[in-house]
């Protein structure tokens, strides 16, 4: 039996995490161990307190009570050693700057807002955009790119910064399946290099496909753990409540198949 990892050995440690808006709980008393190398999805239903989760991790929402550690030490300490993708809805794209512009935004943190990105910083950027796709966009105003587009920049804001752990805030909403079937590979092969990835995902029926861990929220934590023993129709139940009907019967029907009779 594998001996449990100790706090700082894990990517991430969220202990008695609560968060309340306005006097009421969005989160409450939250404690999730999820450790290094995996590709973390955090799913619930809508109002479920998933990206203010991914906030609260990041000191973007100050929570009511309880610690968040990084690798054993808080956020502030780690910050260099992460990467975050807001959602895309949550930001301004009329911002006059170009896809380039941003990509070397995330290199900031590295260089201090008052010294301007050089030549190395630059082909960074370059090579950043080259593994998402979007070398040849990259003098295009950010108002004129695609919603997928867009959302390729900033997943290339986040590599650039050479990140050990990334948070992710539905990068897959609102995009076509080519631009998803793109995000997704990027993340498999920065988990294959032993990256942690942890994303707020809105899809069940792709989560077996995409991802080897798991935490279902639903303002408290549901259950987590691999994929393979924590996605059951008990625990989802837990969290979708009457929802999980027709998710059921579209995401379970292929167990229930006849060999051979599966998905492709």
């Amino acid at each position: 039996m594998t001996e449990p990892l100790h706090e700082p050995q894990l990517a991430l440690h969220v202990e008695d995490l609560t968060v309340s808006y306005e006097g009421k709980p969005v989160l409450w008393d939250i404690d999730i161990d999820i450790p290094p190398g995996v590709m973390a999805a955090i799913v619930g239903p809508n109002g479920a307190g998933k990206s203010t989760f991914i906030k609260s991790v990041m000191g973007l929402v100050k929570p009511t009570a309880g610690h968040v550690r990084i690798f054993g030490r808080p956020y502030a300490a780690q910050r260099r050693r992460v990467g975050y993708v807001p959602q895309r809805s949550t930001v301004d794209w009329d911002f006059p700057t170009t896809a380039l512009d941003v990509v070397e935004m995330g290199l900031y943190g590295r260089l201090g807002w008052f010294r301007r990105p050089g030549k190395r910083e630059r082909q960074a950027a370059l090579h950043a955009l080259e593994q998402v796709g979007m070398q040849d966009f990259l003098d295009r105003q950010i108002s004129q790119l695609s919603g997928g587009q867009q959302q390729r920049v900033f997943l290339a804001r986040a590599l650039v910064q050479q990140a050990d752990i990334y948070f992710l805030d539905e990068p897959m909403a609102g995009v076509d399946a080519t631009t998803e079937r793109a995000i997704v590979d990027i993340l498999h092969r920065l988990r294959a290099q032993g990256k942690t990835v942890i994303v707020v995902h809105h899809d069940l029926q792709t989560v077996r496909s995409y991802f080897d861990w798991m935490v279902i929220l639903n303002v408290r934590a549901i259950a987590q753990g691999p994929v393979a023993t924590v996605y059951t129709p008990e625990n989802l139940r837990k969290a979708y409540g009457g929802q999980i009907a027709l998710i059921e019967r579209s995401t379970f029907a292929d167990d229930a198949a006849p060999a051979g009779g599966g998905r492709d």
